[in-house]
């Protein structure tokens, strides 16, 4: 239904009377601008230091187990909907547990919410951006004298990310989706832009790219040192952490849009892991791989993308990179202050939401000092924990969303 999914992307099925905040365009847009990001760029990086060139195999199996199961979970979001303590129409896995379970079953919906309050919190990309900003403007120049004093450096960079993130992310969901909607499809192109261009000029290269991908996915041999469940492991995780699928956090955005029908936000969701990590983690790791950094491996993602890119681009391809981290990072920062705020209304009351991105943005300052290794067990630790009732509920809910599919389909006279 890639077609019929595309249509309603465009806005062939828009209507204004539905409920609803925003459209179906700018709900992928925000699902998308939490899930295109640094996970993209670095994330995709470490996976194949950490786990050789068959963790990327491996992503693409969790991607694509990953686009149905957000058909399942932001069909979900939008079929039961609940409303906050101010009467407001919510979407997500703590609506659709307690909406479609049951009030018995509040207790699994407040454990979402309560590892989502930190599983969405934008460490990885705030670390990150800090990684490449010192490494290319700070160090060079000696901007506040960061040999001596890194750590002054990095908090130079985390206040200015705080108040950047802080001048969108208070106007909530409908200015997020605002921007969100002219950033996600703007980085796309430039980042994509620029790895075609890198991959066409290693064209020949490519072919046994793909070779060493699928070998090494069975053997682990390139890095993992033989054991497969590693490389197995690293691509799960680094798929998951990427598009996010089966967490959760997808499923509030998409519970937003502005429909009456849940199937029909269910089939725009599918598109997320296929635009994330079956199109954007893939340029992203072979032009690691042609250009052969992979195999000087390194701790810090970012920086093993920024030599992928020099080797590409030479002296011009860090800049190029350094504007699309910038966007994937940004929008990350914006898309994920939605998820939790909207964990910590569930649990505490509406109320809570300025104090709430205070702490978003103040945790953005501190992981600017926090080490790579610390922040990725973190959040994949997080991220697993929001994983748990947002899987067990959809199963149990399950059969409810393909009755409602072939309702739809039938009453729309789709064709598989």
């Amino acid at each position: 239904y890639l077609r019929h999914s595309i249509q309603v992307l465009t806005g062939r099925y828009d209507s204004s009377r539905d409920p609803g905040e925003i459209s179906h365009f700018q709900a992928l847009c925000s699902a998308l601008s939490g899930t295109v990001g640094m996970g993209n760029i670095a994330g995709v990086a470490i996976a194949l230091t950490k786990g050789g060139p068959g963790a990327l195999f491996w992503m693409w199996v969790c991607a694509l187990v990953g686009m149905a199961t957000k058909f399942f979970t932001c069909t979900l979001a939008v079929m039961y909907r609940g409303k906050d303590d101010k009467g407001q129409v919510q979407g997500g896995p703590m609506y659709y547990i307690v909406e479609g379970l049951g009030p018995n079953w509040k207790p699994l919906a407040c454990s979402f919410c309560l590892f989502g309050l930190f599983g969405a919190l934008p460490l990885f990309q705030s670390n990150q951006l800090t990684g490449i900003v010192r490494k290319m403007f700070l160090e060079p120049n000696d901007f506040l004298n960061v040999s001596a004093n890194p750590m002054l450096g990095n908090g130079f960079i985390g206040v200015v990310m705080m108040l950047v993130v802080g001048l969108v992310i208070f106007g909530g969901i409908r200015w997020i989706g605002r921007v969100a909607s002219v950033l996600v499809p703007l980085m796309v192109l430039i980042y994509g832009g620029a790895a075609l261009f890198i991959l066409l000029g290693n064209v020949g290269a490519i072919p046994g790219a793909f070779a060493l991908i699928f070998t090494d996915a069975f053997t682990g041999d390139a890095v993992a040192g033989g054991v497969l469940g590693t490389v197995i492991a690293t691509g799960v995780r680094r798929a998951a952490f990427s598009n996010e699928a089966g967490m959760g956090t997808e499923a509030m955005a998409h519970g937003a849009a502005r429909t009456g029908e849940p199937v029909r936000e269910g089939m725009v969701a599918m598109l997320g892991p296929m635009i994330d990590t079956l199109i954007v983690c893939t340029i992203t790791g072979l032009v690691i791989l042609v250009t052969g950094v992979w195999k000087e491996g390194g701790e810090d993602g970012v920086l093993l993308t920024t030599e992928a890119f020099t080797s590409g681009l030479g002296a011009f391809g860090p800049y190029v990179l350094l504007v699309c981290v910038l966007f994937f990072s940004f929008s990350s920062m914006i898309g994920y202050s939605y998820y939790v705020t909207k964990c910590a209304a569930f649990l505490f009351g509406s109320w809570t939401r300025v104090p709430i991105l205070i702490f978003y943005l103040v945790a953005i300052l501190v992981s600017a000092f926090v080490s790579l290794d610390n922040v990725i067990n973190f959040m994949d630790i997080m991220f697993g924990m929001m994983a748990v009732p947002t899987i067990l509920s959809t199963i149990l809910l399950a059969p409810r969303v393909m009755k409602a599919f072939h309702e739809y389909v039938e009453r729309q006279g789709l064709r598989g």
